[in-house]
């Protein structure tokens, strides 16, 4: 493949936001889309994290369509949603918004743990990343899934071959890290402005 698996989503990056500086709906969903791709590699270990990363954008993407100029910034969702009281609903699209955000965060804390750390294995590099993202907003039932999960890590030579390519893989993650951690943060600092940043699993 030309460049590494994430030359997409380092491309897809660029067209985040506005002129103004908002965050655009469509381009940020398909810029999530160019991670699963990564996802992929982590084979078993990681089929979990895809479902619900999938099933996030897919929710949001829907109402995105039903009405794209309404829709055309992405945190219009949550503004609607809080005015009719339905923000809180496990199926709302701020839910929706806040879990892919929070799957980004241990995603994007895991790679940097593979820059940072290339003496760690694989899962090592995956529990630091949980502990420090999504284990505080797990219960105890997902919580224990997702150990389970990660013990079905792939060996970490035989992962950064395969989604190396032909470009500097390293620098490349080190990148992604780096430019897609502050969208992360935006949606946080929105969603706990709007009293929604702090929802857990039930």
């Amino acid at each position: 493949m030309e460049g590494t698996v994430f030359t997409p989503c380092l491309e897809g990056m660029k067209n985040v936001k506005s002129e103004q500086g908002e965050m655009l709906t469509k381009p940020f969903l398909d810029l999530c889309k160019t991670i699963l791709p990564v996802i992929d590699k982590f084979g078993a270990a990681m089929t979990l994290v895809k479902a619900d990363i999938g099933g996030n954008i897919s929710r949001l993407e829907k109402n995105y369509l039903s009405d794209p100029d309404k829709y055309k910034y992405l945190y219009t969702f949550v503004q609607g949603e809080i005015e009719s009281k339905t923000a809180k609903g496990s199926s709302s699209c701020t839910n929706g918004l806040l879990w892919l955000t929070r799957a980004m965060d241990f995603l994007v804390e895991l790679f940097r743990n593979l820059v940072a750390h290339q003496d760690w294995s694989m899962s090592q590099a995956c529990g630091e990343s949980y502990q420090k993202t999504l284990q505080k907003w797990h219960g105890w039932l997902a919580s224990s899934t997702f150990s389970m999960a990660l013990k079905l890590a792939p060996d970490r030579k035989k992962f950064m071959d395969v989604i190396s390519g032909s470009g500097d893989i390293y620098a490349d993650m080190e990148r992604f890290c780096t430019e897609f951690g502050p969208f992360l943060q935006e949606n946080h600092k929105f969603l706990a402005s709007v009293g929604m940043d702090d929802m857990k699993a039930s």
